[in-house]
């Protein structure tokens, strides 16, 4: 992964720059209480690929069912809020409600270069910031915190009041823990469940983000691979539409056009991180009930590797909640022989082809509820109609010899 000073904790507890930073964390910190133990680490995912040789496979979160702990305790992460504009000049004894709903607050403690020097989204900032908890507990202290304004790569009160500070403004902000760590807290740094924060900040430095297309190729695999990483900070604590948006910024890196030549091997690792993103949005688009979404993600995957399993049986878990049994039948089959040993992919196609037969079942039921049932009648009826044909036959025959045997003694009485 790439060592930039704003990417976000690495896979499996592997920290990079200063990934364990308040600021770096996803809206709700850290993935998991036990520090380094991370849900990368475990899940359907695995179960599925435990045997493929990917040395990085372990990046990737849990497909489609839900991992247990952090994942039941969240609800689905709300979309990021646009602030309110403010005004050009605040009183510093005023506090400015961003959002107007009471929950984040900012309060200008100096007041910077004017407004012209606000930042944009997009671009890279630099603050001072520090975090305190309501007692006074200060819980993080970053001199000198650097991220992409509007990428999501910091907790969302930063990410939305530092867009409407000047250069070399000074501010505080009061923030919920919705806005902050919140439902789960955070242990690094140490933050309780729900805890709302207070922030001082300093807007230190503004610069525009570097031109995709002049980057080198491997400094193009850093970036992607970094906002990668946040996605799947996301996804683990159930931020299923902010893991979305992280996977799509990712592909936007690896499939941006470049002025710069790249060797097939750089190609090669361009490629990977961009089959990664795929898959895991794909798993985080079913999260949403997003099926039309995760279908296009799973297409994509298997247009560059047809063989893959993890878009494979993904495909088949979209197909079959759409009602599509054989298509998803079919796709299954295909990644099991691929994987004969896999237990969950035998388990999901077994449950695929009793659900597919007990629909056939009830298609054939109301098939002959709407012809009236008609299938006992036509036994029975021949069979009568066979026995009085009989019956009337050998009358028939009787009755004929009978008058003939009359007629003839007749003529024979009439010649004598």
């Amino acid at each position: 992964m790439a060592d930039r000073e704003d990417s976000p904790v690495g896979d499996a507890g592997d920290s990079v720059g200063s990934g364990d930073s308040p600021a770096h964390c996803p809206p709700s910190a850290e993935l998991s209480s036990e520090g380094g133990a991370f849900l990368l680490d475990s899940g359907e995912d695995f179960e599925i690929l435990h045997n493929i040789d990917d040395d990085e496979d372990d990046d990737d979160p849990p497909p489609l069912e839900d991992t247990g702990g952090v994942e039941k305790k969240r609800k689905q992460a709300e979309k990021p809020v646009e602030p309110d504009s403010a005004p050009s000049t605040v009183p510093t004894e005023e506090w400015l409600d961003v959002l107007g709903n009471g929950q984040l607050k900012k309060k200008v403690l100096a007041t910077g270069d004017g407004p012209d020097s606000r930042p944009q989204k997009g671009q890279n900032v630099q603050i001072h910031m520090k975090a305190s908890l309501a007692d006074g507990t200060v819980v993080a202290d970053e001199p000198s915190l650097s991220f992409t304004l509007g990428d999501g790569d910091v907790i969302q009160a930063l990410d939305l009041t530092v867009q409407l500070m000047e250069m070399n403004e000074k501010a505080l902000v009061h923030t919920s823990a919705k806005y902050a760590y919140g439902e789960l807290g955070s242990t690094a740094p140490a933050v309780p469940p729900d805890a709302d924060l207070t922030l001082e900040v300093q807007l230190l430095e503004v610069t525009d983000a570097p031109d995709l297309e002049l980057l080198s190729p491997s400094e193009r695999i850093a970036l992607a691979g970094q906002k990668r990483e946040r996605g799947n900070h996301y996804y683990q604590r159930g931020d299923y539409a902010f893991a979305v948006n992280s996977y799509n910024i990712a592909l936007q890196i690896t499939e941006s056009s470049s002025k710069v030549d790249i060797s097939p091997q750089e190609e090669e690792e361009l490629l990977d991180v961009k089959v990664k993103c795929l898959n895991n949005m794909a798993a985080a688009q079913l999260k949403l009930d997003r099926h039309e979404a995760a279908l296009r993600s799973c297409i994509a995957v298997l247009a560059y590797q047809p063989d893959n399993i993890k878009a494979l049986f993904r495909k088949g878990k979209v197909l079959a909640l759409q009602g599509e049994y054989a298509e998803a039948i079919r796709i299954l089959k295909r990644a099991l022989k691929l994987e004969p040993s896999n237990k969950t992919i035998h388990a999901e196609l077994s449950k695929l082809v009793k659900k597919h037969s007990e629909q056939r079942g009830v298609e054939q039921a109301m098939y002959k509820k709407m012809l009236g049932n008609p299938s006992a009648s036509p036994v029975e009826k021949p069979q009568a109609k066979s026995s009085w044909s009989v019956s009337w036959k050998w009358l028939f025959g009787a009755t004929a010899v009978a008058i003939g045997g009359v007629a003839l003694s007749v003529v024979i009485a009439a010649r004598n």
